[in-house]
C-alpha cells in the first residue's frame, strides 16, 4: 500500500508544479489584457508594478508549489523506501496539502471580493478604484480555455490523491 500512497503523492507534486508552469508560460498575456482593462478603466497600468502586483510565476507563486511538490517527493521517496517515517509524515503533509488546497479552491471562488479588499487596504487611491471584476476577468481569460478544465483536474488529483494516499498508509 505504500507503492499506492507515492504514487498519488507523485501526482500530487505533479499537480503542483502544473501551476507555475502554466503561470511561466501565460502570465505575461494575462498581464497585458489586466493592463489593457486598467486603462480601459481610465487607470495607470504602473499602479500594478507600485503595488507588486504579478501574474507570472514569480516570487510564492512558484516557491509555494514548488515546496509543496518537494514535500510530496519526499515522502513518496520514504513510502517506496518503507521508512517507518513514511506514514506519520504521509498523514502530515497528505493532510496539510487537503487543507492548503481547500483554501486555494476558496480563494479562487472568492478571488474578486478578496482581490477588491486587498486592494483597498494597500491604501493606494488609484489601486483602490479599479473594477476588479473586469479586471480580473481579462486577465483570466488571456489564459487558453484548456487552463480552466487542467484547474478542474488538477484539484480532482491534488483532493483523491491525498485523501488515496492516507487511505493506503491506513491499511499498511
Amino acid at each position: 500500500m505504500n507503492t499506492v500512497a507515492a504514487v498519488m503523492q507523485l501526482l500530487v507534486a505533479v499537480a503542483f508544479v502544473s501551476i507555475p508552469v502554466v503561470r511561466h508560460r501565460f502570465g505575461p498575456a494575462a498581464e497585458a489584457a489586466a493592463v489593457a482593462e486598467l486603462r480601459r478603466q481610465n487607470v495607470r497600468p504602473e499602479v500594478l508594478e507600485e503595488n507588486k502586483l504579478r501574474f507570472d510565476a514569480g516570487g510564492h507563486e512558484t516557491a509555494a508549489p514548488a515546496a509543496v511538490a518537494a514535500v510530496m517527493v519526499a515522502t513518496a521517496v520514504l513510502n517506496l523506501s518503507g521508512a517507518g517515517l513514511a506514514q506519520p509524515l504521509t498523514w502530515v503533509f497528505s493532510s496539510l496539502v487537503l487543507l492548503l488546497n481547500a483554501g486555494i479552491v476558496y480563494s479562487n471562488l472568492t478571488a474578486a471580493k478578496s482581490v477588491q479588499a486587498a486592494f483597498r487596504r494597500k491604501g493606494d487611491p488609484e489601486l483602490a478604484r479599479v473594477r476588479v471584476a473586469p479586471f480580473l476577468k481579462a486577465a483570466e481569460d488571456a489564459f487558453p480555455a484548456w487552463v480552466r478544465a487542467q484547474t478542474y483536474i488538477r484539484n480532482t488529483v491534488v483532493f483523491a490523491g491525498s485523501a488515496i494516499a492516507l487511505a493506503a498508509v491506513s491499511l499498511a
